[in-house]
């Protein structure tokens, strides 16, 4: 008997990032990582910015990063909603670590001076610190 299967799709405002046949979906929602198999019960969720990893129907494991978003899983089909979405081999590496560099310094400056913190946004230093690092650990997967 062959192997149950998901459609995954995986969109952004501005494209179709993913869609293809998985045998299991785990990503990363706001409450924690969840795993999703074929059958699984519906459920809406919130996702956080991180790794969507599936498994394919040839049995191997691919990467996604995402964005935020949100997660919509039915017994026989997941959508992922995000803000944006990149699959591992279009992740732009020397561009994710010139980020993450970046938003290091930003850190490093508020913790050093007081008075920048109302220049340097601390919760935007962090976010896009957050987001290049899941990028990099995306694209160094596989």
């Amino acid at each position: 008997m062959a192997e149950k299967q998901l459609l995954l799709e995986i969109v952004t405002p501005e494209k179709n990032v993913v869609k293809d046949e998985a045998v299991m979906v785990v990503a990363p929602g706001a409450h924690g990582e969840f795993c999703i198999l074929p059958t699984h019960t519906p459920f809406l969720t919130t996702l956080k910015v991180g790794s969507i990893r599936y498994t394919d129907k040839g049995g191997t494991e691919r990467y996604v990063f995402v964005n935020g978003g949100f997660s919509e899983a039915l017994p026989d089909k997941v959508t992922i909603l995000a803000e944006s979405a990149e699959r591992r081999r279009d992740v732009d590496v020397e561009r994710a670590r010139a980020a993450m560099k970046r938003a290091e310094e930003r850190l490093a400056e508020l913790q050093r001076d007081a008075a920048k913190r109302e220049e340097i946004n601390h919760v935007r230093a962090r976010a896009s610190l957050e987001r290049a690092m899941a990028r990099l650990r995306v694209a160094e997967r596989g």
